[in-house]
């Protein structure tokens, strides 16, 4: 069984360059939203697998102290989550404006919470600023890291030791359970548990329970029919803080953990509140990690009551999410079991298309049949040309083009290329990923859809 993918949180006040080293790590600059004091980002998870041990990396925004509220008040928003489900603090100071006593403050927060921390001076950019680092060897923590976000300087010293600290798993892994697993995923309060309990009621063959390699989380396999599905239910998330944002930010942690170990990813939605932006970031994190998908617009026993019109709802839903246009959408509802009926049989047939592998004659015939209604264009004068395309792996299907310039492939193109595998043999329910490579190695290029 994998290892439980640890949380490594970001945290210090604001400016200093939290952002920065976020944007390094994960490889990708993330929006930057300033609708309210101390949330910087929309989006402030990331996978990082470049230091041997896959772990997900939070950036907790600026604290900000000058706004009148106390340290407590402040760092509930910001620290709390890292109090709560990292399992390291990276604390990041600003080595030019030296430790202030708010650094001092939020240090002190953290090291009541027992987690390993770890200093980060940044704007440690030449070996003269190196000078700076002294006095913030006053906090009496042990690891002290001269760093420079932006250039890159001292990040891998200080990563490396950061990784080699974090906890491995506990006890001996217990056997690999077989089956199709589903990770439930949503925001808070959209009845993920009352979806698994249902279930679970409904088909009335649990076989075990298993505890899940991800804190919070359990797997529970159950057979259905002839198919044994493993359910792992995020919904035991424990409210640690007091405020909405801070349990939505667990709610995205936890989709994170139980994804990494899924095939199919259950979206519920709340079909009285339609998809919200924490609807949308979720969805995203499922399709970035090439997970089956499933979009289950729950609590439709009150269509009537609300005056839901399904058609609407569902175009709503294509409209919002047009990155999961692949995704079947289906009414349920957890508390009466309607629609139920359908959801097992609607699994087996997703993952189905997501293991699905295509013949290489019959994947060249599809790509040649698209090439010839729609010629690929030149590239530097040059016309662009496919020498043939073989699957390479499924779960989610993937396939190598071998082109003659894959750089010179637009993305408008790759996505009709897509579309013509879609449209040839299906896939719903999956994404698909291609990847243009030169019949020489070194240049390559992916996308997926």
């Amino acid at each position: 069984m994998p290892l439980p993918l640890p949380v490594i949180a970001i945290i210090g006040r604001a400016n200093v360059g939290k952002s920065t080293l976020f944007n390094r790590l994960t490889g990708q600059r993330r929006a930057i939203v300033n609708d309210r004091a101390g949330v910087t980002r929309d989006r402030i998870y990331g996978v990082v697998t470049d230091y041997n041990r896959p772990f997900i990396l939070i950036d907790t925004g600026g604290i900000d102290l000058d706004t009148g509220g106390t340290i407590e008040n402040q760092v509930l928003l910001q620290g709390d989550v890292a109090l709560a489900e990292a399992d390291v603090v990276i604390f990041i100071a600003d080595g030019r404006q030296g430790l202030t006593p708010q650094d001092e403050q939020v240090i002190q927060k953290l090291r009541r919470s027992g987690k390993p921390i770890f200093l980060g001076v940044n704007k440690v950019d030449t070996a003269k600023h190196e000078v700076l680092v002294g006095e913030f060897f006053r906090t009496g923590l042990q690891s002290v890291h001269p760093v420079s976000a932006e250039h890159g300087l001292g990040i891998d010293d200080l990563m490396e030791q950061v990784v080699a600290s974090l906890p491995e798993a506990d006890g001996e892994a217990a056997p690999e359970p077989e089956g199709i697993r589903l990770a439930i995923i949503g925001r808070p309060n959209v009845g993920k548990s009352s979806l698994v309990n249902r279930l679970l009621q409904q088909e009335r063959c649990i076989v075990s329970e298993i505890p899940g390699t991800t804190r919070d989380s359990i797997d529970t396999v159950l057979k259905a029919g002839d198919d044994d599905f493993i359910l792992t239910d995020t919904a035991g998330i424990r409210r640690k803080g007091k405020t909405r944002h801070v349990l939505e930010k667990f709610s995205v942690i936890m989709a994170l953990k139980v994804l990494e170990r899924s095939d199919i990813a259950v979206l519920l939605i709340d079909a009285v509140e339609g998809v919200t932006d924490q609807d949308a970031t979720i969805a995203g994190y499922a399709h970035e990690q090439g997970r089956g998908c499933i979009v289950c617009i729950n609590k439709w026993d009150l269509a009537g009551t609300e005056n839901l019109d399904w058609k609407e709802v569902e175009a709503s839903v294509r409209n919002k999410l047009k990155f999961l246009d692949f995704a079947p959408i289906m009414p349920i509802s957890a508390r009466t079991g309607r629609g139920l009926n359908r959801f097992f049989p609607e699994i087996k047939r997703v993952y189905q298309e997501y293991k699905r592998t295509i013949t290489t004659s019959r994947l060249n015939d599809c790509f040649a049949k698209a090439i010839q209604k729609r010629p690929m264009s030149s590239f530097r004068g040059k016309f662009l040309k496919l020498f043939y395309a073989t699957q390479i792996r499924n779960g989610p299907p993937t396939f190598q083009c071998f082109v003659n310039y894959p750089e010179g492939i637009h993305f408008s193109y790759e996505r009709y290329l897509l579309n013509s595998l879609r449209s040839s043999f299906g896939f719903e329910g999956t994404p698909i990923r291609l990847v243009f490579s030169s019949r020489h190695p070194g240049s390559k290029r992916e996308g997926s859809r």
